[in-house]
């Protein structure tokens, strides 16, 4: 058996190979319901053979939503569709998991496709938030600091969405801490200039994430798992960066974090990132070598054995993959067959099996 078909355990919760789908914003969403599209969108991939697929960023609060369409998970009526995709996706033997996000000072904006930018108040927007008082963009909102009341509703609007998690049949909860959203605007120097306890140090800058995870896990099942996912390096001078990434991840191993999937970017517009094939995979192969957490890479893995390289080398636990995944729902199907591996097949297209 490769590596990439072969069973990973964490906690109580077996996952029956080592392909996940990464979170991708749909931007389909009305009043942060899942609908049809999602299900037919995150079923497919369950059909395709994923291990595990994790939702789009799901809004933790209306203002944490970075569009008016964005996935929500801030109100009891959204278990309930929720509940049916996670149902759809258990019964092809695939992990649903569910990202619960916070745009912070990135919320407010269009849909890519209508064009980005503020989405004004007038124009069905909201006031956004954000450690501080600085734009991400100039065409982005102006968003207000925080106070200390308000971190405290996001920290208990993370937990509240944790539990709704559970009841929609999640079995993996992933805190987004990466891309320039909320908490990683904390996490950043550049974005974070508070002069409390929530900034200036590196121990005040991942205080809030930390406070996250703790009060989580008074509402998530022990057994099961709980991921965080980063962005390992801002790619600006003066930002987050690879050696705080690494500090960070021991720390959150301690705190009972099972997974660090490693990303980077999305903090500043000055960011210069080397996109190649698997060009983030250093990061992740760092913190797992260096911290002994599992990680998961993520970023231009678009073929098999580069995914089983990946593994075999021990550079990461978990491939999460996005836009390959896109363009073929199947591909984890395909890969097996590439890599000589057995692998069962939805019965319903079976004839279709080489």
């Amino acid at each position: 058996m490769s590596q990439l078909f072969s069973p990973l355990t964490i906690k109580g919760l077996q996952f029956k190979n080592r392909i996940a789908v990464s979170p991708m914003c749909q931007y389909s969403s009305e009043d942060g319901f899942a609908n049809d599209w999602h299900l037919v969108h995150l079923g497919s991939r369950a059909v395709g053979g994923a291990g595990l697929i994790i939702t789009e960023a799901a809004a933790v609060s209306p203002e944490g939503r970075i569009s008016p369409e964005d996935l929500g998970i801030w109100k009891d009526e959204h278990v309930e569709k929720l509940r049916q995709i996670t149902s759809f996706i258990s019964a092809q033997q695939c992990v649903p998991g569910i990202q619960l996000a916070h745009a912070g000072r990135k919320a407010s904006t269009n849909a890519p496709w209508k064009g980005r930018g503020e989405v004004t108040v007038a124009n069905g927007g909201w006031v956004t938030v954000a450690p501080s008082a600085i734009r991400f963009s100039d065409n982005y909102p102006l968003p207000e600091a925080l106070t200390i009341e308000g971190i405290h509703k996001v920290i208990a609007d993370f937990t509240a969405a944790a539990k709704r998690s559970l009841a929609a049949g999640f079995k993996v909860i992933e805190v987004h801490a990466a891309h320039g959203y909320l908490v990683h605007q904390f996490l950043s120097p550049l974005s974070n200039h508070r002069t409390d306890e929530y900034g200036g140090s590196f121990e005040n800058r991942i205080r809030l994430l930390l406070e996250i995870i703790e009060s989580v896990k008074t509402v998530w099942p022990q057994e099961l798992p709980l991921f965080v996912r980063i962005s390992a390096t801002d790619w600006v001078d003066g930002g987050w960066n690879p050696d705080e990434s690494v500090k960070l991840a021991h720390i959150l191993k301690e705190s009972g974090v099972d997974l660090v999937d490693v990303s980077s970017g999305g903090l500043s517009v000055q960011q210069h990132i080397p996109v190649g094939p698997a060009y983030q995979l250093p990061f992740a192969s760092r913190i797992r070598k260096e911290t002994g957490i599992l990680t998961g890479t993520v970023g231009m893995i678009t073929n098999a054995t580069q995914a089983e390289t990946i593994l075999v080398n021990g550079d990461a636990d978990m491939v999460i993959m996005a836009r390959e995944l896109l363009r073929n729902p199947y591909f984890p199907l395909q890969a097996a067959q590439e890599l000589n591996d057995k692998i069962s097949w939805p019965i319903q297209y079976e004839r279709a099996k080489p």
